[in-house]
């Protein structure tokens, strides 16, 4: 298992490049993959029913890109999802953006976006939060389970699925070594050692997935420290 960190090119570098088009396709893909949850959870709490919010999500998402939205897009202003947070509040402004939100996708599918799960989610999310907290809270969130499915993967192709399938509690919390040891049918220091290389493996896809999102690698311990702040608020 590979233990060095890739620090890939910014998906800033690619929402920036996607102005002209070449690669709006792959900007927009990107987007709804990791942030369609946060917007659609932020847009429920702001007293949408889930068909509105559905739409919305959808809406919002196309016209990010149709409208060009990216072109204002500055790295130097701030995080990713801050600016994509603004935007969001500046196309609900927008009575026509609001009105035209039913028009769903301009040609692009959201064949990935699964409503019925994220709004069982979405229902288990604590009442206190506000709409600006709960779209942090599910960003990451939906950024933690992202980097679980990485890391299952990889054991998966190295054929380590049961090993990921008792130890997954370890990586974001504690979990009980007797009865890990147990299930594996190993000792617990064997299990112990086993949990320190996945979370070491899980930290390394987590910084690799917060770089993708920041212009200055410097800024991952920070995105960090704030992913585990929000995840942590109630």
């Amino acid at each position: 298992m590979p233990t060095n960190v890739q620090f890939p090119t910014t998906r800033w570098t690619l929402i920036l490049s996607a102005g002209d088009g070449v690669r709006r396709d792959e900007a927009l893909d990107w987007l709804c993959r990791h942030y369609w949850r946060p917007i659609y959870a932020y847009l429920r709490r702001r007293g949408n029913d889930p068909s509105s919010a559905q739409d919305l999500t959808q809406g919002f998402l196309t016209a990010f890109l149709q409208r060009q939205s990216i072109d204002g897009a500055d790295p130097n202003r701030g995080r990713f999802r801050s600016y994509l947070l603004g935007a969001l509040k500046h196309f609900l402004a927008d009575r026509y953006a609001y009105q035209q939100a039913s028009i769903r996708g301009g040609g692009y599918e959201f064949t990935s976006l699964s409503f019925d799960t994220v709004e069982e989610r979405y229902l288990q999310t604590p009442s206190s939060l506000s709409p600006d907290s709960l779209y942090e809270r599910q960003w990451a969130l939906a950024l933690v389970d992202r980097v679980l499915l990485l890391l299952r993967s990889e054991l998966e192709s190295a054929g380590k699925s049961a090993q990921f399938e008792h130890l997954k509690a370890f990586m974001t919390g504690d979990g009980d070594y007797t009865a890990a040891a147990a299930a594996l049918q190993t000792t617990e220091g064997a299990a112990r050692v086993a949990v320190h290389r996945l979370r070491r493996r899980y930290r390394e896809l987590l910084t690799a997935e917060i770089a993708e999102t920041v212009q200055n690698p410097a800024d991952v311990e920070t995105e960090i420290r704030h992913l585990i702040d929000v995840i942590s608020e109630s």
